[in-house]
């Protein structure tokens, strides 16, 4: 049998990782392709920077997830910093799309993904996970949110989204109230459009170097979003302490470019709880 071996599953992980509810956001920004390409040289060196219309993808990808595990459950929320990105040695194997295009899912060969530069979360597990299972740059951080929800008096189509810095101890996260990155985005009154873009490949580099590659299913289509110069305001990033790496990242990638478009996924509710009433 020739071919590449596939990568570990260390004990106590198991693979296919089973989602058993998803709450998702992401913000996407066309930025200067040079500087993206030198970050990705740094971080990913066998991807190369995709480009749509002349600039490079900042992806931002929040997630509140649910897993149902043997002994119980648990919630992880986190942050992902991505760059669209290909291998290098494969950039004439992909259809030539705008952004556009490939928001609404045109570019399925899956040659383009999300190369991650740092991913921040709330969960010692999940954390080291993606470490080792998909060698993401994963580390601590906490949130808090505002999102739609069917168990509010109203449900808003505005997503709040602070990310704060944290540390694993021996008591597991230590908290700090510092913020890291903060998103703000009302969609309200925007239509959105369905959107087949799953399956998404993410792209990861471990410590000898080697490229690996772990595609996520999303079994319903997403809510996709396309802004321009009359919506862009709709969505404001806000960055912390430049001495913090992620942060530093971001302003030097985004600098002042306007959002270029917004995908959402809510998991359909599986059971409803009904309002009392008196009996006799």
């Amino acid at each position: 049998m020739t071919g590449l071996p596939l990568p570990p599953v260390p004990e106590p992980y198991h693979l296919p990782f089973h989602y058993g509810a998803l709450h998702n956001i992401g913000v996407d920004y066309l930025v200067d392709p040079q500087r993206a390409a030198r970050l990705m040289d740094k971080r990913h060196p066998g991807l190369s920077v995709a480009e749509f219309d002349g600039g490079a993808c900042v992806s931002l990808n929040y997630q509140l997830y649910f897993a149902q595990y043997p002994n119980g459950g648990g919630i992880t929320q986190e942050l992902e910093i991505n760059l669209i990105a290909h291998p290098t040695f494969a950039g004439e194997r992909f259809p030539a799309v705008d952004y556009g295009q490939y928001a609404r899912g045109w570019e399925q060969t899956k040659l383009l993904g999300i190369a991650r530069l740092h991913v921040l979360c709330d969960n010692p597990l999940a954390i080291d996970a993606g470490r080792l299972l998909y060698a993401e740059p994963k580390h601590p951080g906490w949130f808090e949110t505002t999102m739609p929800s069917l168990n509010a008096a109203a449900v808003q189509e505005r997503w709040s989204v602070s990310c704060r810095r944290a540390a694993l101890g021996s008591e597991g996260l230590q908290r700090y109230e510092e913020e890291l990155v903060a998103l703000d985005v009302n969609l309200t009154g925007l239509t959105p459009e369905p959107v087949n873009n799953t399956p998404i490949t993410g792209y990861g580099t471990d410590e000898e170097g080697r490229l690996l590659a772990g595609p996520l299913n999303v079994y319903q289509p997403y809510r996709y979003y396309a802004l321009d110069d009359r919506t862009a305001d709709r969505v404001h990033l806000t960055l912390g302490n430049p001495a913090e790496e992620s942060a530093r990242d971001l302003a030097h990638l985004i600098a002042d470019a306007p959002a270029a478009g917004v995908w959402t996924y809510q998991s359909a509710p599986v059971a409803a709880h009904n309002r009392a009433y008196y009996v006799g």
